[in-house]
């Protein structure tokens, strides 16, 4: 099967490493806590699996789940996917997953896939902010950028993922373990998204929007009022709750 450069597509093949993300994707589901791991028919709920592709990691998935939803962009690998697994609850929906519709859910759902770089915001943004957010996020991206999320150094899409969801780095996943290899390791991100929502309001990543708007410079220059004890700090030395004592006091 040949690649599409520009939707960014690069087959994982390592079945262990493809059955851990599957794990890593399971949620608490009282209707099926009892099913077993390992049966065909599946042990969880549902999947929402991203770029499905080549289907590899759809294939661990649906031994763990009771069914699996791909959306897939590629109009060619969205019709042949069906194929490759016929009896099982697989469906594919060919379509951009930014434009997919979260709200048709109406059930307990995980969200898992390989994403590709050029969009990793994006769809991390579109995913914590769907009006019925999955109970669990599993995706695996540019190490670079998983950290990044995770960092204790901020940044606007730091802050605004841990404004949504705890998060945390699973495994790290060297290049040459994809075909074609990509230019840079991939590591997988897990995200908890908080059931109630957003910790704080929008009005608080407006306020982080502007403090990063000149990055390098001392928040007294992105922010005016800014209080004194954070006058001198870089905007990716606060916190979430920092910008909220600072949207407080001004």
């Amino acid at each position: 099967m040949t690649t599409n450069k520009a939707l960014g597509q690069h087959w994982l093949q390592n079945r262990e490493i493809l059955n851990e993300i599957a794990d890593l994707a399971r949620f608490d589901d009282a209707s099926v806590k009892n099913a077993s791991v390992g049966d065909f028919k599946a042990s969880h709920g549902l999947c929402v699996e991203i770029g499905p592709g080549l289907g590899t990691l759809t294939a661990s998935l649906l031994k763990r789940f009771k069914k699996v939803l791909a959306v897939e962009f590629d109009a060619k690998l969205a019709a042949n996917l069906p194929g490759s697994f016929p009896g099982t609850s697989l469906e594919v929906i060919n379509a951009d997953i930014l434009k997919f519709d979260f709200s048709q859910i109406k059930e307990p759902y995980a969200v898992a896939g390989n994403i590709p770089y050029y969009i990793t915001s994006p769809i991390i943004e579109k995913i914590l902010t769907a009006s019925n957010p999955p109970e669990k996020v599993v995706l695996l991206m540019q190490k670079e950028v998983a950290e990044r999320i995770c960092s204790e150094k901020e940044s606007v899409l730091s802050l605004f993922v841990k404004n949504y969801a705890e998060v945390e780095l699973g495994p790290v996943v060297p290049k040459e373990e994809f075909s074609p290899a990509p230019k840079v390791d991939s590591q997988v991100l897990i995200l908890a998204p908080f059931k109630d929502g957003p910790k704080y309001p929008t009005e608080v990543m407006e306020l982080i929007k502007r403090a990063f708007k000149n990055p390098r410079k001392k928040l007294k220059h992105n922010l005016p009022n800014v209080p004194e004890k954070y006058a001198n700090l870089r905007p990716e030395n606060l916190h979430l709750n920092d910008y909220c004592a600072i949207m407080k006091s001004c």
